[in-house]
């Protein structure tokens, strides 16, 4: 999947079972990586949405962005297609290179310590299709990620480090959850981009 980046280290499957999720380090050189945390965070136009949960608005707790080929709606948020702007452009290669997949769209979320946060969810929107792939490409803050299965309860944690990728594919939006909770540990930004792809929208 990866060529010969991790070819001395293979990663394995970190679900015990339904689905599958690679844990990918170091997948660029270093100072690269830093380079892009910096710009994204400075480059990229942020906002703080507003979800409209259980018929309340609700301030999303983390900044947020969006770009693709195609417009994406969730929790009453709706954005429309937009260019790709250059710092996400290679970014988006990559992602495909590392999982073997093709996307049209990436939502960005940008953590600002450890009271931003992103609770229990799936991608596993009707747009995104059966069994999609999603590359979550981290930098910024190491930040611990967590599933849990939707049937029997079982939970796998993983840190997700800067400079690295996190590839979820075959049956893991149907049948786990995942979340990356809030912490009371002094912790910085953390940039995460969830490179997928959608479908247009029936009209």
């Amino acid at each position: 999947m990866t060529g010969d980046l991790f070819a001395n280290e293979p990663p394995r499957n970190l679900l015990p079972f339904d689905g599958e999720v690679l844990l990918l380090r170091d997948i660029m050189d270093h100072d690269a990586a830093d380079r892009t945390f910096i710009r994204l965070k400075s480059g990229i136009v942020w906002q703080q949405e507003i979800a409209k949960i259980h018929g309340k608005e609700i301030p999303v707790p983390r900044l947020t962005a969006w770009y693709g080929e195609v417009a994406y709606r969730y929790s009453g948020v709706y954005h429309p297609a937009s260019p790709f702007p250059s710092v996400v452009a290679p970014l988006r290669k990559l992602a495909e290179d590392l999982s073997g997949a093709s996307f049209n769209t990436v939502l960005l979320n940008q953590y600002r310590d450890g009271r931003d946060s992103v609770s229990w969810h799936a991608d596993d929107e009707e747009v995104l299709g059966d069994n999609p792939t999603i590359a979550s490409l981290t930098f910024g803050e190491e930040r611990r990620f967590h599933f849990r299965h939707k049937k029997s309860g079982d939970r796998i944690s993983v840190d997700l480090p800067h400079n690295s990728a996190l590839i979820m594919s075959g049956a893991t939006q149907h049948c786990w959850v995942h979340q990356l909770p809030k912490t009371a540990k002094q912790v910085g930004p953390r940039i995460n981009l969830t490179f997928r792809y959608t479908c247009p929208e029936s009209r």
